[in-house]
Parts: C-alpha cells; structure tokens; sequence
C-alpha cells in the first residue's frame, strides 16, 4: 500500500483542529474521514474500514485511551494518539491501550505527515500469491514471516503496526539478541531513554500474545546487557 492510497480516520472534539487536519492531509494526498467525538467514532467504523486512526486523548465522553483500548480488542489498525500531556507516564499509558505511537501537542503538521508515512511504511507488503511459507514455530504459535501473520491454531492472533514490525525484525535474526537502542532506530522513532522505555512496553505486550507465562518468557527473551532475543523452537 502506498502511504498516498491511505484512508485515515481523525477523532477530536476541537473543530478547528479537526477540520486543520482534515484539509492539510487531504492536501498532501490522503483520504481523509473525520470524527467529533469516540461515539460519532465508532458509527463511522461500523461501517467503514481504515489504514490508521488518529485518536485525540482528551476528549469529554469517552477519551481517546479508552477508545483505542476498544478499538485494539478486534481491529489491529495503526492508532496514532494525540495529546496534551507531555509526561512519559501518560505516553506509556497510551502505548499499553494499543497505540503504535503518539504526539504531544502542540505539534506542526509535517511532523505529524511524517509519523503517519513511517507508521504506514512499517505495515507489512501483502506477498506474491506462489510465495513458500517461510514458518517460525513458538510452542503452540505459528509466525509466518512472509505475509506477517501469527496463528494459535486455527485462530489468527491480531497484531499492531508496532508489533508486526518488531516480530518482522526478530524474526530476520532468530537465536540474536537486538538491543533496545536498536529496535527504536529500527522503528524509526528518536533517540533516547523514553523510547526505549516505550519499546519495553511494546515487547511486554507481544509477550502476552506469544508466551504461555508471559513473566517468564521462553521465546521473546531478555538477554542481559545486549537486548532481546527471539528464540523459535
């Protein structure tokens, strides 16, 4: 998918930003489909798909945390959240709902274009249909590397953005440890000790989607001094 085909959804109570963003992304080639509030939000998604949402925080209702939590127990769409709280606690918080990244206000909307073209870009290429499976087994999970799928049995297990992409970066080194500092440049944020942090978090929560006992991780481990490692049967 080119980031230029993509069909955003935008979530904010404040009218004049929601209608800002609405024209700015358009103008920079998105479709674009706007929202009031997280109830005018969830009409629009009964009936329409989207390739990433962007989600302000603080809106009166139901605010943008508890919406993304909603939205990640059945749709693995990319979820940018916005908000006015700088502090690393709030941003963890957004990151554990589900969200594959998020943006203090106030921001300049080409960083915000920018945020949105590297989520997008980290979303998987759908493969070539005569591609041979390339299968990494985890206990009782299944990870397909090609198409970027992870299966328990019969049942697909739904990843984020993020997700997708750490399990693409491990997968390509099975058995070595990536380092924290690694993985933020790999994901493409900045530098620095609350990114890692943040990429801490995200590997706690690939955790539960792979480990039968997630504090004691036989797969997706810690490696003392040098980062985390995935280790397939």
């Amino acid at each position: 998918m080119s980031e230029l085909d993509a069909h955003l959804l935008i979530v904010d109570d404040d009218e004049r930003i929601r209608v800002l963003l609405q024209k700015f992304l358009m103008k920079n080639g998105f479709l674009v489909t706007a929202a009031r509030d997280a109830a005018h939000a969830r009409r629009i998604l009964s009936g329409l798909d989207f390739d990433m949402m962007i989600l302000d925080v603080m809106m009166p209702g139901e605010d943008g945390i508890s919406l993304c939590k909603s939205i990640r127990e059945t749709n693995a769409t990319p979820i940018m959240l916005l908000t006015a709280k700088g502090e690393t606690d709030n941003r963890i918080e957004g990151l554990e709902a589900g969200a594959d990244d998020y943006l203090p206000k106030p921001f300049e909307p080409k960083e915000l274009l920018l945020r949105i073209n590297a989520v997008l870009r980290r979303m998987p290429e759908t493969p070539a249909e005569d591609t041979v499976p390339k299968i990494l087994h985890l206990g009782d999970i299944r990870y397909d590397m090609e198409r970027g799928e992870m299966w328990q049995g019969e049942d697909l297990v739904r990843l984020t953005a993020t997700e997708m992409q750490l399990m693409k970066l491990f997968s390509a080194k099975p058995g070595e440890p990536i380092s924290r500092a690694q993985l933020v440049e790999d994901l493409g944020r900045d530098r620095g000790q609350a990114q890692e942090r943040a990429v801490d978090v995200q590997i706690t929560r690939l955790r539960r989607k792979i480990e039968a006992n997630p504090k004691q991780p036989r797969y997706l481990q810690t490696v003392r001094g040098a980062g985390y490692m995935l280790a397939p049967d």
